[in-house]
């Protein structure tokens, strides 16, 4: 008999705290994310199951007989995997603050500008954990989470890294010393198109706000704005991609800013802190990871 895989484990993290709160919003809260997408996760189980879990009710959610029968397991599960993470947690040292974010920017943003929290603050220590997937955030135990998700699925607690805003870049001799709004425009359209994949937004979107009075065609799609960065520098193509994950080749020259348009992102950059917000060094790491950004991409466009 083939086996088959499992659902993510965030559907069932969602389905045990919609289960125990009896509440798809107070599950929202407690998992940093919005009820919208609660409600979607559950909905996706059910599909993967062929049943109902809950019954929706007016005021309120409950349990159906399938919910009420997979609910012990999924407890049992979670219990036994905490338990088996909390024996390699280190002991509890308020001084280490644990991050969880997305490659591109523990690479793009973190790597250069990390030590300058350090030299801020010199009793600090940071472990830096990279994660990828929406799962690996929910289940994350980390101080201060740096995810990367659709703007409407943040979470009502989540605070936007950056403007999240899309910009078109490439590498300066691309289009040389030229200023020509024509010359620029026909470097665009015959030069290859470099996309992060699973990103809401298009190159038609851009095009239209931009009038290039032409249709950009991608041909290179790349996992992450981090990737799409270091293709765009090495010269294969122009990357529509994101101003902060951007901002730091920007500001180094090793990329340009190919026009002057900035596309709101429909999926962005978000902080936030699951456990312990009231924790001093955690919520300074907060301010500064702000504060840095809104600064990064000052300097390297002008505006923010």
């Amino acid at each position: 008999m083939k086996n088959r895989a499992l659902p993510p484990l965030g559907w069932f993290r969602v389905f045990e705290s919609s289960a125990r709160h009896l509440s798809f919003t107070a599950a929202a809260d407690e998992l940093g994310l919005t009820q919208s997408a609660v409600s979607q996760q559950i909905k996706a189980l059910e599909g993967r199951f062929g049943c109902a879990l809950f019954i929706r009710k007016p005021r309120g959610i409950a349990l159906t007989d399938d919910g009420r029968r997979l609910l012990p397991g999924v407890s049992d599960g979670i219990a036994n995997l905490r338990a088996a993470a909390d024996a390699f947690e280190p002991a509890a040292d308020p001084e280490l603050l644990t991050v969880a974010a997305s490659v591109s920017v523990a690479q793009w943003f973190l790597a250069p500008k990390l030590k300058e929290f350090l030299a801020q603050n010199k009793q600090a220590r940071v472990r830096i954990i990279t994660a990828v997937w929406p799962d690996e955030f929910i289940s994350s135990t980390a101080d201060v989470r740096v995810r990367f998700c659709p703007v409407d699925s943040a979470g009502k607690q989540a605070e936007a890294l950056g403007s999240n805003r899309l910009v078109l870049l490439g590498a300066p001799a691309l289009i040389g010393d030229s200023t020509d709004a024509q010359h620029i425009a026909d470097v665009i359209e015959q030069t290859p198109l470099i996309q992060p994949v699973g990103m809401a937004d298009t190159w038609l979107a851009y095009s239209q706000l931009a009038k290039l009075g032409f249709d950009m065609q991608v041909t290179t799609f790349v996992d992450s704005h981090g990737l799409a960065v270091d293709f765009a520098q090495s010269g294969s193509g122009m990357a529509l991609t994101s101003a902060l994950i951007g901002a730091p080749c920007v500001s180094n020259g090793r990329l340009q800013l190919l026009q002057k348009h900035f596309i709101p992102a429909k999926d962005g950059y978000f902080i936030d802190a699951p456990h312990n917000r009231s924790n001093e060094m955690t919520q300074r790491f907060i301010d500064w990871l702000k504060l840095t950004a809104f600064e990064a991409e000052r300097d390297a466009y002008g505006h923010v």
